[in-house]
């Protein structure tokens, strides 16, 4: 792909000089023709077409190449941080674990048993209304997602985020800028009729804010939380985790999203870290950090911690939240910049990181079940749920 980059660059950039050279020219014969008369003016004149001709082609030859160049740029990743593991996607390393699983004193059931017992999610009719992997979240379940929304959103306006209800649909530049139209595009959903992206995360229209601006960082990083639905085809996973709503094609989410200096990203990939072990000890669950492995790190990471929750019926950890550090590969493409201490413009940093989502109430669900077919409350999103401290199966 390196080899074939460079050979486009050069085919662009010989293009792009040809057209410049004879647009130069029809300029000076255009000024010859100015003052000509006669035959020599029309001689100048016939000339001038075919010229005219050579610069249309050039111009198309400089459009084409630069089309192709833009295409497989596109598909080019984030330069790897140097710390990360090497492999794919079973290659991760675990940092740590926090908390021990739950030892049950009866036999566990799994999300979808606990939700239908005390009504809280009704996969049959989403099925019904839009398909497989739908569902409607019902009275208990819908109440439990607002909550836990409310209580990241909390969290986040007061670490000094500032909190933002994002749009859905965004344009294709937006969504190429970010790195989601490359490796991962069959992921996406697209409107053709409207040439618009359904998002998979608010990172691509947070990302997309400040696209085409400088900002300024002398004050410090710019961090946003967008509340948002989110779309995924989820190309690929046929007859993964069908069961219940693990994996989806539509859930909402809390999403933090940083604008800082290059410099300071590693800090603040540490810092979007804690605060979502902050809210993983909120939901009072067993989790552990891993750091991904460089093959699985998509387009635009350079770095990613994911956190996972012990999930007992699979008596496995999976993914809750995920942060990434982008560096500046998000910005460059998004032409977002700041200006540095001499007063020049230099590509910005950007990095994301899940605060709340859909899936967590599997989590929360799977690891507060009670013998009975209850659901106890974690302390800290009590407040969010009107006070109350357990959830009932329906009579």
């Amino acid at each position: 792909m390196v080899d074939k980059l460079l050979s486009l660059d050069t085919r662009r950039r010989s293009a792009i000089a040809s057209a410049d050279k004879l647009r130069a020219e029809q300029k000076q014969l255009g000024k010859r023709i100015g003052k000509a008369k006669g035959e020599e003016r029309d001689a100048l004149l016939a000339t001038g077409k075919t010229l005219a001709a050579e610069v249309k082609a050039a111009e198309a030859e400089q459009g084409t190449a630069s089309e192709e160049f833009e295409e497989l740029h596109r598909l080019v990743p984030n330069l790897v941080h140097p710390d990360p593991p090497v492999g794919g996607e079973d290659d991760y390393e675990v940092l740590k674990h926090v908390g021990t699983p739950r030892e049950f004193g009866f036999t566990v059931r799994d999300h979808l048993e606990v939700a239908e017992g005390i009504r809280a999610i009704d996969m049959e009719r989403g099925a019904k209304v839009s398909g497989s992997r739908f569902y409607f979240l019902t009275g208990v379940g819908a109440q439990l997602q607002l909550a836990m929304l409310n209580m990241a959103a909390a969290q986040a306006t007061a670490n000094g985020f500032e909190l933002m209800i994002t749009p859905s649909l965004v344009r294709p530049e937006i969504m190429a800028g970010t790195g989601y139209l490359g490796a991962h595009s069959t992921e996406v959903y697209r409107l053709r009729d409207d040439d618009l992206y359904l998002v998979g995360t608010s990172e691509v229209p947070l990302a997309g804010y400040h696209a085409d601006e400088i900002l300024d960082l002398s004050a410090g990083s710019r961090r946003y939380a967008g509340w948002s639905s989110c779309y995924r085809r989820e190309a690929g996973s046929y007859g993964k985790d069908t069961r219940g709503i693990i994996r989806v094609h539509q859930f909402d989410k809390v999403e933090m999203f940083v604008f800082c200096r290059p410099e300071d990203a590693e800090a603040e990939h540490a810092r979007l870290l804690d605060w979502e072990e902050q809210m993983l000890a909120k939901i009072e669950v067993p989790y552990r950090v891993i750091d991904t492995a460089t093959g699985d790190l998509g387009v635009s990471a350079a770095r990613k911690f994911d956190c996972e929750a012990w999930v007992p019926s699979q008596r496995a950890y999976r993914e809750l939240t995920s942060t990434s550090n982008c560096t500046t590969f998000q910005a460059r493409r998004l032409n977002i910049r700041y200006r540095d201490e001499n007063g020049r413009p230099q590509a910005a940093a950007t990095l994301n990181g899940t605060l709340a989502t859909t899936r967590w109430i599997v989590a929360i669900l799977e690891n507060h079940q009670q013998e009975d077919g209850s659901v106890r409350i974690p302390a800290a999103l009590q407040p969010f749920m009107g006070g109350r401290e357990v959830l009932t199966p329906a009579g």
